[in-house]
């Protein structure tokens, strides 16, 4: 039986998770990397569609358009350019990827600030506003991205993971609410999803260094220890100034929402009263400020004092509480009478709309049947005109359906024709042809009554 040892676990853990078994070569990884670095000609195209497709993702609020758009981009391949070119310290990649990285980005700002200078929609819906305050978590977001998406490229085997990472890192829906900023004047949304954008780009290049160093693959340019740990120590500053202010955006959301749950905690507890209820809370994290109203017997003013002073024992103190109930402000009883008979009134308008298009329906179908009827008795005369043999017709309305299954049901014209006999084929056509042109409709059929 073979003992197992902590070098034997060590080591089997190791060949788990290692990287080397299914890697490129460094020759394929290169080429790779590098063949998705340039943005011109093709990719440039695909690069303002994808924009276009975006805007109008975030425009009309619909996810699916946005993740599409996402899929498309090319943005992801000069990103990593320099996180490679920085990982083998090729100084000629590395410029080349952020020339093309920041001549895609002024592109897509001005493509999508264009497009929505021109957009008659102007609302700024939750896929817009989901991208204009960053946070710590975007920026591990971004890393992990970055990590999955190095190790995909440098793969034999290519997989889905690199549209997986460009959907999750976001790099293209921010770029264009950058430019719906720059449309409408709304700075920050510019300011605040443009710093969305550089998180993503910072630390999928950060990541995809990381990646590349640990492979050790081999370098494109002879440099120093110093000249490296000095590269390092640039990029490790770059990612932390990136990452400070992410860090407070994301302390103020997290103390925002304390508050908020602390404060429902508090309003629940505390106003349970048996004939009061309390509605319409309102919860400004910002302000520090619960306003809420009630219904039912009113409550006491020194049960409403009592209630404030227990704001501090609950860790809300300098919080503003508003408490608006019948009989003490007129205002609120006039806003919620207001408010039924706006409902009460929009839901009889929508009534009223639904009958008016019923009778407008109705009012051209009897049009329709008023106006055959005119010409159905202008026909008989010139009927017996042209066809003496016809002692009588009956023309009438029908429908017609093919079998007991047949779900679909046509309108006909039914001719009854009253004669000594049948007409020939010749005169059947010629009949059929002249009232199609008077009565406007392709669909007769003729039917004989011949006598016995």
């Amino acid at each position: 039986m073979q003992t197992i040892t902590f070098s034997s676990v060590v080591q089997t853990i190791r060949h788990l998770f290692s990287l080397a078994d299914d890697k490129s070569e460094a020759d394929a990884i290169d080429t790779e990397i590098r063949s998705n670095v340039s943005l011109r000609g093709t990719n440039l195209w695909v690069l303002i569609m994808a924009v276009l497709i975006a805007s109008v993702g975030l425009d009309v609020n619909s996810t699916a358009v946005v993740i599409g758009a996402m899929l498309i981009s090319p943005l992801m391949g000069p990103i990593m350019g320099i996180g490679y070119g920085i990982g083998v310290y090729d100084f000629p990649l590395i410029k080349k990827s952020a020339v093309s990285l920041f001549v895609a980005t002024l592109i897509a700002i001005l493509v999508a600030a264009l497009y929505f200078s021109l957009s008659p929609l102007s609302e700024a819906h939750s896929e817009l506003l989901s991208r204009t305050s960053p946070t710590i978590w975007d920026v591990l977001i971004g890393f992990f991205g970055g990590l999955a998406g190095i190790i995909a490229a440098t793969r034999k085997i290519k997989t889905n993971v690199i549209p997986g990472v460009a959907i999750a890192t976001a790099l293209m829906p921010p770029l264009c609410t950058a430019g719906y900023g720059i449309a409408n004047g709304q700075w920050q949304f510019f300011f605040g999803a443009f710093y969305l954008y550089i998180i993503n780009s910072v630390f999928i290049a950060f990541a995809s260094f990381i990646i590349i160093s640990a492979m050790k693959l081999p370098h494109r340019n002879f440099v120093d220890e110093e000249t490296e740990d000095r590269i390092r120590l640039y990029l490790f500053g770059l990612a932390l100034v990136t990452v400070v202010p992410s860090l407070y955006l994301a302390y103020n959301l997290v103390k925002e929402e304390v508050f908020a749950q602390k404060a429902k905690a508090f309003v629940t507890e505390e106003f349970q009263f048996d004939e009061t209820y309390f509605t319409n809370l309102h919860i400004d994290s910002k302000d520090k400020k619960i306003e809420l109203s009630l219904i039912g017997r009113p409550i006491p003013k020194e049960t409403l004092e009592e209630i404030q002073n227990k704001l501090i024992k609950n860790d809300l103190a300098a919080t503003a509480l508003v408490v608006h109930q019948a009989g003490q402000q007129k205002i609120d009883t006039l806003s919620l009478k207001s408010s039924i008979v706006a409902d009460l009134y929009k839901e009889s308008q929508i009534t009223i709309d639904l009958k008016d298009q019923q009778i407008a329906k109705l009012n051209e179908q009897l049009k329709t049947y008023k106006a055959r009827e005119a010409v159905m008795e202008s026909v008989t005369p010139e009927l017996h005109t042209l066809f003496p043999e016809v002692n009588d017709i009956v023309i009438a309305n029908g429908i017609t359906s093919t079998s007991q299954y047949d779900l679909y049901h046509k309108e006909v014209t039914l001719l009854l024709v009253h004669s000594k006999k049948k007409l020939a084929t010749k005169d059947e056509s010629r009949l059929t042809a002249w009232l199609s042109e008077r009565l406007g409709t392709q669909d007769i059929k003729l039917i004989y009554e011949l006598p016995k």
